[in-house]
């Protein structure tokens, strides 16, 4: 399985949620595995990828606006960004936007010495 999320063609979106945590865990990392498999679960989610070395970046990939909406508001995901605040993050800021272009490189592994043909911006 890739980190990177297997996204369908644009156009999409995406949550990009930036954080600086506080120190020590308080249940953070259970409740951040139990977010990951309830997003999911939910109608228009199409992938997430995270990456935290100081600062935290997330971005969860959705089908439309109505999607991450719906995400937004669900129980389980209010008590955990409340717990956010009170708890687990410093500060934070969330965006929201359309992807309206995307590509990608994979090395082909049975000839890593082939060129790159991704198309590039």
């Amino acid at each position: 399985m890739s980190l990177i999320a297997n996204t369908p063609q644009p156009p999409y979106f995406a949550v990009i949620f930036t954080s600086l945590r506080t120190d020590g865990d308080d249940g953070y990392g259970v409740m951040a595995e139990r977010m990951v498999k309830l997003a999911s679960q939910q109608p228009g989610f199409l992938g997430a990828e995270s990456a935290r070395e100081g600062v935290g970046i997330t971005v969860s990939y959705w089908s439309n606006l109505e999607a991450i909406q719906s995400w937004k508001e669900n129980t389980e995901h209010l008590f955990a960004q409340q717990k956010g605040k009170e708890v687990w993050y410093q500060e934070f800021k969330v965006r929201i936007s359309k992807v309206e272009k995307d590509y990608e490189f994979k090395r082909n592994s049975h000839f890593p010495c082939q060129p790159d043909t991704a198309e590039t911006p």
